[in-house]
């Protein structure tokens, strides 16, 4: 195929990223329901013990706290992102390429200086002719017959400008079509990277949610373990439910570190978009994940001047052009070629001149059907072509539609999710009541504490779905 344009890069590496940032996520919040379950009271030593170690490796490899907000970031130039680079380099070697189908306007100029010595009569008798130095006795049969050995300096210059050449001309147009698809498709490129930025900036919120929910729970089952410590001095409850604490303050422990990493990870992954050096950085948005409600227009049609559809086009439009000129290959060819020869039988002598110029008119009657091969080779590639372009212009409109409805699907977790942790905020007040009243057990106050924030963390990644599934309708749609 003559051209091409490559979309899988639109999801490949970005994507898998993403993926693992969520898994990550979920293991997370069920671990909020699962904790007291799997833990087992032996295992908290080594808790302990790995929580002091991960503590000190971060004291002594402390790292810069870096503001930035979503204003800052749209601001910053995405043609630093290699993505966008690797599209930027791919236009410029079509424009080098287009250089070489310029020649069929400018002249082809040649200049030489060759030195050559013989006795061949001919060439013997063309050199002193061409050297000025024929005499009478160079028509002797003897001296024509058996010349003495001749040696001959000469310098030439050669000019050739093509006039009429229709098949290079129509290669030109091809050439420049194909640049300018290229560029498109850079634009398009920059389009995808901001998406991606914007997208990883609110994965880096979520993070940021994430550690700061954990952070709110230590210190809510930290107030409750002084209660539960006060209950036991005084012979109140049993050592079990004072372990039953400790081993949730474990967890949340591991559970911080761990929203640390994913924490860096993200900032990581923003600052690899930027092309920029995350050594001893990371990253710290200054807005917290909000949730804007948006009007969401169900029948929304695909934009006919989408940049990638555009370059597609334009990839038609070159085939279009390289199609005539395989047609143009049996139009007559005219140039125009002139030479100037200077002469003379010793180094750097220029004694003799002349020169020679004229017009040629050729034409390829017949050339084995190369140039008809060519032809319907390029016929067959501009109609799967085509076909992609079909193909792909119905899996976008799939993919916008899907879009709109992952952004409704989201808003409906949203406000389930809203409800689900208000509600599970009141069940935790009255299990602390009651608990406070002896009425309840450590292990249900516990498990209503796990919930609650369980639903708040469902809550803010239903935001971070929702923000980016509008940002992505939105990136489909330029």
């Amino acid at each position: 195929m003559y051209f091409s344009i490559n979309t899988a890069f639109f999801g490949g590496f970005f994507v898998k990223f993403q993926q693992i940032f969520l898994y990550v996520i979920k293991v997370t919040v069920q671990h909020f329901t699962s904790f007291y379950f799997c833990f087992k009271i032996r295992e908290m030593r080594k808790i302990g013990l790995l929580i002091l170690l991960l503590t000190t490796y971060s004291e002594v490899f402390s790292q810069v706290v870096v503001p930035i907000s979503k204003t800052d970031l749209e601001s910053k130039v995405s043609d630093n992102n290699l993505q966008v680079k690797m599209a930027k380099k791919e236009a410029e070697l079509a424009q080098a390429e287009l250089l070489g189908t310029r020649a069929m306007y400018l002249p082809n100029v040649n200049a030489s200086y060759t030195f050559s010595n013989t006795n061949n009569p001919l060439y013997a008798f063309g050199s002193k002719l061409n050297q000025a130095r024929i005499t009478a006795m160079d028509f002797n049969p003897d001296n024509l017959n058996n010349p003495k050995s001749i040696s001959n300096f000469a310098t030439k210059i050669e000019v050739q400008q093509p006039i009429i050449n229709m098949d290079a001309v129509y290669q030109k147009k091809a050439g420049q079509v194909k640049v300018d698809a290229l560029n498109i498709k850079t634009e398009r490129t920059r389009e995808y990277v901001q998406f991606e930025l914007k997208k990883s900036y609110m994965m880096l919120q979520l993070a940021y949610k994430i550690l700061e929910t954990l952070e709110n729970a230590r210190q809510t089952t930290l107030a409750n373990k002084k209660v539960i410590d006060n209950y036991y001095k005084n012979g109140m409850i049993q050592k079990s439910e004072v372990l039953y604490m400790d081993v949730r303050i474990s967890e949340i422990e591991s559970q911080i570190q761990t929203a640390k990493s994913n924490v860096k990870n993200a900032s990581d992954y923003l600052y690899f978009l930027l092309d920029e050096n995350s050594d001893n950085k990371v990253l710290k948005p200054t807005e917290s994940l909000q949730y804007t409600e948006y009007i969401v227009d169900s029948n929304l049609r695909l934009n006919d001047n989408r940049k990638d559809l555009q370059a597609y086009q334009k990839s038609l439009e070159a085939y279009d052009w390289m199609i005539k000129s395989s047609k143009a290959k049996f139009l007559p060819k005219l140039n125009a070629f002139g030479s100037f020869e200077m002469y003379d039988n010793k180094l750097a002598q220029f004694n003799a001149n002349g020169y020679l110029a004229g017009i040629q008119l050729s034409w390829n009657v017949f050339d084995g059907l190369k140039s008809k091969s060519e032809q319907e080779k390029y016929k067959a590639e501009r109609s799967k072509a085509e076909t992609e372009i079909e193909q792909y212009t119905k899996q976008s409109q799939l993919e916008l539609s899907k879009a709109n409805r992952q952004i409704e699907d989201a808003q409906t977790k949203v406000s389930f999710t809203e409800q689900a942790w208000e509600q599970s905020k009141e069940a935790y007040r009255i299990r602390k009541n009651r608990y406070d009243q002896g009425l309840e057990k450590s292990a249900d106050l516990l498990s209503a504490e796990t919930l609650m924030s369980q639903k708040e963390l469902e809550y803010e990644q239903a935001i971070f779905e929702y923000n980016t599934a509008w940002e992505y309708q939105k990136f489909l749609k330029q």
